[in-house]
Parts: structure tokens; sequence; C-alpha cells
């Protein structure tokens, strides 16, 4: 006992220290992204960071300090009779099934797409109509330089693994995670089972049997049994040459034939193909749905009159070729996203209408938190924001706005949070970065998305398409700028560089002020500097310090987007609506959802089929659809208690017994 307690001790120091350099260097890292620093300075210390936050996870793992395992998580929620409900009910179905279906693909059927038509237009409501937010519609089919210049067909990207023999492919992290599971729980795979029995029957029949089954066994080894528990954490922080090496180590198989692995490699998730007859334009079936508003930015500021801030909100289907998915609806290959892209200035993001939410009580996991205590926080929106918890108003109000519209859909918040993105999790050019957490039988679902982007998404798009995207503010009165400018010696370059000229003169315009002192500073020192591929001498380039006159100046707005998926959402809202309620003869499951979301809102069940009743449920029947309100009526021959048990099982919450 004591032994255990001083060893607790022990790693609750080495916890301590490790969580203080862990934040100390977020601090830093955060503070190189917002000035813009060196990029090698700040990958090395991107490096750095993620190097410390692996040691300290280990730490956690160790001590025990991780969160609930599966188990304790599908304990509250029932998947399979969730599952089972959807499919015998036709909420959803497996599409093309007749032709064996394909994964990650499926059809709503009758009350899963009135449910889902029900949610999207209670978002509506909740964001686009009630804060006045512009709504557009946009292709789903993106020409290849669009998503080049957003990052998508160079980084969206997951690590694949084949089948060696057969060529099945896999999601690699999903499958060393499934395999390291396997040997932590000491469930070995089909394929090891198959080894053993065969040699079993080898020994039986006097021959050697020498079959090896290329299974791990942990046999009490503290040590190991950690190590992999660590190494489970921090999947998605592998690089591909480390998914190699790990699945190399752990000797990860196909866990159905045995077969080993190729080469895994990474795999761009977006569907391909090739626009027009001619098969000349490349394109891509779009990933989400925001780059539709990026780049019609100058339209919608010209419809807004050119004021900021506006939201502009986009609903539509948007597409992923998921390696292997196998987690039902919350990981598809077509899905409909809901996102909003709020457009503001860079230096002022509070919110007109933030002082309506910023009492409101929020369930948040704050980076520290997760790096210390690994619990959640409750606190208000204001001192969320006041605090730096929060980067911003307008990120806090779009955090609160989304916790009122879960509750409203019918979430139980018991089981809703909002994380924080570490530090080593976040890309170079966000400011700050949440996630809608929502805790189901899969464990905690990501949701929703609500990160500040900066300017990122305009200026690529403004570089990569010779449009400009910016926004103008025009100054109550003139205002004087002094500065360095860098005038080309356009006869000197010409005869120097010939066509290459026109390139170092686009440089040039295109250097900032710590640029041009820069350039200025080299050429005075060394009489050379390098510039556009070539090197320039001092007589080729003019410097002097000039003073404008300014009415205005253009910037790039910066963004904050909340991106919600629709189907996860209602997935969950399936699973925190699920229970089996006990009947006399028969347990009997009931989808208790919000009368806002229920596929029919009113059940009528006349006592007899007697046609006398038609007539008098006909009128019933108009009375309620003459108000919008869906109704069905059930008069078949079965009991009113079973066909009011039929209603249940698909949400309806009001039922008239005629």
């Amino acid at each position: 006992m004591e032994g255990g307690s001083v060893e607790n001790t022990e790693l609750d120091a080495q916890i301590q220290v490790l969580s203080a350099q862990v934040l100390s260097e977020s601090e830093i890292v955060q503070k190189l992204r917002a000035e813009a620093c060196d990029a090698k300075e700040l990958a090395a210390r991107e490096l750095n960071l993620k190097a410390l936050s692996k040691s300290l996870k280990a730490l956690h793992i160790q001590k025990g300090s991780s969160e609930a395992n599966a188990e304790e998580i599908a304990a509250r929620f029932d998947r399979n009779g969730v599952e089972s409900l959807l499919k015998r009910r036709f909420f959803v179905a497996p599409a093309f099934e007749i032709y064996g279906g394909v994964g990650g693909l499926y059809d709503y059927g009758p009350p899963g797409s009135a449910a889902k038509n029900y949610l999207t237009a209670l978002w509506r409501e909740h964001f686009v109509v009630a804060d006045g937010m512009l709504e557009i519609e946009c292709s789903a089919l993106t020409p290849a330089p669009v998503l080049k210049a957003s990052g998508h067909v160079d980084k969206f990207a997951d690590i694949l693994v084949k089948d060696s023999v057969t060529s099945e492919p896999f999601r690699a992290d999903h499958l060393l995670n499934d395999h390291l599971t396997a040997i932590l729980e000491n469930k070995p795979h089909p394929y090891v089972l198959a080894a053993r029995k065969k040699k079993t029957k080898g020994k039986k029949g006097g021959g050697e049997a020498d079959v090896s089954d290329h299974w791990i066994e942990i046999d009490g080894s503290k040590e190991l049994e950690e190590e992999l528990l660590s190494l489970r954490e921090r999947l998605d922080e592998l690089s591909l040459s480390e998914m190699e090496m790990m699945l190399e180590k752990y000797d990860c198989r196909n866990p159905e034939t045995g077969n080993a692995l190729g080469k895994p490699y990474e795999f761009n998730l977006m569907f391909g193909t090739s626009i027009g007859p001619a098969g000349n334009i490349p394109g891509y079936l779009r990933p989400e749905t925001a780059q539709g508003i990026f780049v019609n930015f100058q339209r919608l500021l010209a419809f807004n009159q050119g004021k900021l801030p506006f939201a502009v909100a986009q609903i539509g289907s948007s597409f992923r070729n998921e390696i292997s998915p196998k987690a039902g609806l919350l990981r598809v290959r077509e899905f409909t996203q809901a996102e909003i892209e709020h457009f503001v200035a860079p230096e002022n993001k509070d919110h007109a209408r933030f002082s309506e939410v910023a009492d409101l009580v929020l369930e948040l996991y704050p980076r520290e938190n997760q790096i210390t205590t690994r619990t959640t926080k409750r606190m208000s929106a204001r001192e969320a924001v006041e605090t730096g918890v929060i980067d911003n108003q307008t990120l806090g109000y779009f955090i609160a706005r989304t916790a009122q519209f879960v509750e409203i859909m019918g979430l139980d918040m018991r089981y809703v949070r909002f994380r924080q993105h570490l530090q080593s999790e976040m890309a170079h050019y966000a400011s700050d970065c949440w996630d809608l957490e929502v805790r189901t039988s899969y464990g905690w679902i990501e949701c929703a998305g609500l990160a500040d982007r900066s300017a990122f998404d305009l200026s690529n798009h403004s570089k990569a398409s010779g449009i400009d995207l910016c926004a103008r503010e025009v100054f109550d009165e003139i205002r004087y700028e002094t500065k360095r400018v860098a005038t080309p010696n356009k006869p000197v370059l010409g005869k120097a560089f010939k066509k290459q000229a026109q390139d170092v003169m686009k440089a040039l315009s295109e250097m900032d002020s710590d640029a041009i002192a820069s350039l200025e500073s080299s050429l005075n020192t060394t009489g050379k500097a390098q510039l556009a591929g070539v090197e320039v001498v001092p007589e080729m380039i003019a410097f002097e310090t000039v003073t404008n006159a300014l009415s205005g100046r253009n910037f790039y707005p910066s963004v904050i987007e909340p991106s919600f998926g629709i189907g996860r959402l209602l997935y969950c809202l399936f699973e925190h609506a699920y229970y089996v309620r006990p009947g006399d003869d028969e347990a009997r499951a009931v989808l208790a959802l919000p009368a806002t979301i229920a596929p029919v809102k009113v059940v009528l069940l006349p006592i007899s089929r007697n046609e006398q009743f038609d007539p008098l449920l006909r009128e019933i029947a108009d009375a309620f659809r003459a108000r919008r309100i869906v109704c069905r009526t059930d008069d078949s021959g079965v009991s009113i208690g079973r066909r009011y048990a039929r209603a249940d099982e698909v949400g309806t919450p009001f039922g008239i017994t005629v």
C-alpha cells in the first residue's frame, strides 16, 4: 500500500512538472503564431510541444487518470438497441442494399428524412433567422485549383494500409487502435484463433504443426500494458514513418485473414473527378461547404452593403472518401453539413449580441485542464472570454448559441461538452478552436467545430486566383502613414535579368515593411541580396521614405467558423432519446424525441376499424395538416396498446384515441 502511495506521489510530481512545461511551451507557440515569426522556429517549437504532450499523456495513462473505458460508456447507451430500431423502422438503411450495399453510404427512410429535415429547419431558425445571416447554396462539384488553394489537395489525407494479399484497405490508425485494444483485453483476432486451432489439431495428429499465431501476450507486464495504452492515446499524432514503425513493431495484420500489411501511405480523402466531356478540367466533390462561401466573398460583401461584421450560412452535402467507414452514421462518405462563416475585422472580434448569452454556463474542457486535471470546468461565457479561456466574444457567442441549440434539439446536456484544441493539434493559422463533443456508445463524438481561422482562407484564395478578396474600411478623417518603400530601377533590372526582371518587380511589390527593411540592410552591408531567385545589387533598387494620405484601408477579414455535422447530431440524439420501458408482456423501445424533431407529431388511433370512424378521422387529420402539423392514422387490427408502442418507437410525442 505504502509503495503504491509513494509511486503515485512521484507520478503526481512528474505530471505537475511536465504539465507546467507543456503549458509554457503552448504559450510560446501561441505567441509565435500571433507574431507571424520565422517558420523554422515555429515548426521546431511545435515539434517540441508535441513531444512534451506525448510524454504527459503517457504519465496520465500510467497513473490511471484516463477517461472511462468503452464498456463504462456503453453501459449508459444501447448502441445495438438504437441501431436495430433505426433499421427496423426504416429511419435509415444501407444504400443500394439489394446490390450488396456500399460502406459509408446510407439512405434515410420516411421517419429518418423527416427528423433530419426538422433538425435542419431548427438549425436554420436558431442561427440563420435569429441572427439575420445571409444564406447561399453553392456547387458541390469544385474545380481543383479552389481546393489546392484551401490546402485540401495537399493535406486532406489519412494514412492507408492494405492487406498484402487481398489488397483490402484499412485506415491505419483505426486498425492499429483495434489491434492494441484486442491485445489489452486479451481478445485474439479470428486469424489467431484459427491458427491456434490448427496447431492443436496438428499436435493431436502427431505432427509438429509449428504454426505461429503472431499474437502478443501482455502476460502481466505492467510496462507493456502502459506502453500500449500510451500509444493508443496518441495514434492521431503519429507521422507516416512512425505509423509504419508501430504497425511493424506490434505485428499488426488483417484481423480476419492474418495476412501481413503492405507499406502505409497517405490517401487523399476527396472524391476526384473530371469536369466536361473532354475530361480536361480536374475537379472534386467538395469535402466541406465552406469554400463556396469564401470564393463568393466579394459578392456577399457587396450584398451586405460593404459592412462588417456579417455572417453567411450554407447547408448542403459534403463528400469524404473514408478509408473504412465502420461507425454507422458517424462516419459516412456523403453527409450534410451546416456551416457558418462570420467575417469580422481582425482587431475587433467583439459581438454586438454577446451580452444576451454572457451569463450562460458552459461545460468547457480547456486545454489547460486536458493537460493537468483532465476534468471539465463549468463557467459562464462571460468569465471564459474575460479570463482568456475563450479567445474572443464572437467565438464565445457562437459556443454559447451552440449550447442553446443542442439543448433545444433534445440532447442530454450531462453528456455534452466543449473541448478546446491543444496547441499541438491546431492549424498554424488558427487563433482558437473548440469542438462540440457529445458522449455516446462510441465515446466522445465531435459533432461541431467552432474555430477562429484568422484570415487564412480569404488571403489564400486571393493569392491563388489573383482576385482581391479584401474588405475596405473608410476612415472618419484622413490619416497619414509614413513608410519606407522600394522602387525598382526597371532599365537596369531589364538589362540584367531580361524576362526574370518581372519576377523581381513582382516580389518587390509584395514586400511588407519588415521585408523592405531587411532587403535594404542586406544591400547596404554586403552589397548584394537574393530576390526572386536572382542576386540583386544596390543600383537596381532605390529606397525612400514617403508619407501617404489615407482615406481608408483594405484588409482581409478574420473568419469565425461554426461547422456542424447534421447526421452526427441526429445519431447522437437517437442514442440520447432511446430507452427501454418495461411492459406487462415485453420490454418496449421508446424514442423520446422532442416534438420539434419528431417525424410524426400526432398519431390518430381509432378504437375500431369500423368505417363509421373514417369521416371523423379525415376531419381531424385535415385540421392538423391545415396547421402544418404532420399526423398519421394507425387503424391496423392490433390492440391500442400495441399501436401506442409502435408510435413510441418512432418518437411520436402525441396520440389521440378516437
